[in-house]
């Protein structure tokens, strides 16, 4: 049985919950893996941005989302050292959640969280690469397609499906 809309309270995440989230995005991004040390470097380089939902006492879904450069969607599965000093958006890396918990608002609640965080850093949009058809969810949400001609190239490495989507803050 799912859990209740209003027992969904997204928490911080830490890096010691980097192998739980690799494992729930590796469910959900089998053909776009990323190393446990990736997702542990973002948490700790924006732990602002990273959240997670509990669920039955197991991580159910996060979000993890840092600041970047717009239309400059960021190498998958890469190391990054330290974020870019000049960013101008909050790019929204990741977001899962399980079955379970989906249906219940959660990506509603994780954005409208992400908007406060993007506000507090002065970044004025919030951008993503939806892939697997998941780019429906997220107009719902109020992102719109974003193209320039330099964007096809770049997200060739998130599969035929990955779409850039912004949405103001």
């Amino acid at each position: 049985m799912a859990a209740p809309a209003s027992a969904l309270v997204w928490q911080p995440l830490a890096p010691a919950d980097a192998p739980a989230v690799r494992a729930l995005a590796d469910t959900a991004h089998p053909d776009l893996p990323e190393r446990t040390e990736v997702f542990a470097e973002k948490i700790r380089l924006f732990p602002d941005g990273c959240r997670k939902l509990v669920h039955n006492g197991a991580l159910a879904a996060y979000g993890i989302a840092h600041p970047w450069l717009l239309d400059q969607p960021p190498p998958l599965d890469t190391l990054f050292g330290a974020l870019p000093a000049n960013a101008d958006c909050l790019h929204l890396h990741d977001v899962v959640i399980a079955p379970a918990l989906r249906g219940q608002g959660a990506s509603a609640a994780y954005v409208a969280a992400m908007d406060a965080v993007a506000r507090a850093h002065q970044l004025s949009t919030l951008a993503l690469v939806a892939v697997y058809g998941s780019d429906q969810l997220w107009r719902r949400l109020g992102f719109v397609a974003r193209n320039t001609p330099a964007l096809p190239a770049k997200l060739a490495v998130y599969g035929p499906t990955a779409r850039y989507l912004v949405r103001p803050v």
